[in-house]
């Protein structure tokens, strides 16, 4: 009677289903000396619980960081406000050096020249890409083929009404 309460507590510990006298009972039979063969797999599970229980953090805590904790923040201070004089230094002279060029051309002929071989690069790379999708047509055929399957649905339907 007892190894079938056993097990049925294993059963709800591994649905996550005990409370904690559950558990309790479980730990009680697996660190006994005798347990059932078939679950004695369960006995160095139950047993690293029992060790794992028993450790205890024992490393001190050093409380000096907490004051060099304050002298980084004072250093994240003069860190931000060099930031921010450094990106007003950089807008004031990074405006004074934008040459206001806006890609226009005096000469038309070399416009269209520059204006082709955009188009022509244009051209090329979308040729390669429609290449690439030429295979849709084959999906196109298929489908055209799945037609006969109508044909056959609407033969057997006559059949089947008459």
């Amino acid at each position: 009677m007892v190894l079938n309460n056993i097990e049925k507590l294993l059963e709800k510990y591994e649905n996550g289903e005990t409370s904690l006298k559950e558990e309790q009972q479980l730990k009680h039979y697996f660190t006994q000396g005798t347990v059932a063969p078939h679950l004695e797999m369960y006995k160095p599970m139950f047993a690293y619980f029992l060790v794992n229980k028993q450790e205890r953090f024992t490393k001190d805590v050093p409380l000096t960081s907490i004051i060099k904790r304050g002298k980084r923040n004072f250093n994240y201070k003069w860190i931000s406000v060099a930031a921010v004089a450094v990106l007003m230094l950089g807008f004031y002279f990074g405006k004074s050096l934008i040459i206001d060029d806006l890609g226009t051309y005096d000469d038309p002929q070399l416009a269209f020249n520059d204006f082709s071989k955009s188009m022509e690069m244009i051209s090329v790379k979308f040729n390669k890409g429609a290449s690439t999708v030429s295979y849709l047509n084959e999906v196109n055929k298929g489908a055209s083929t799945l037609g006969y399957l109508n044909e056959i649905e609407n033969a057997t339907s006559i059949i089947f009404k008459n």
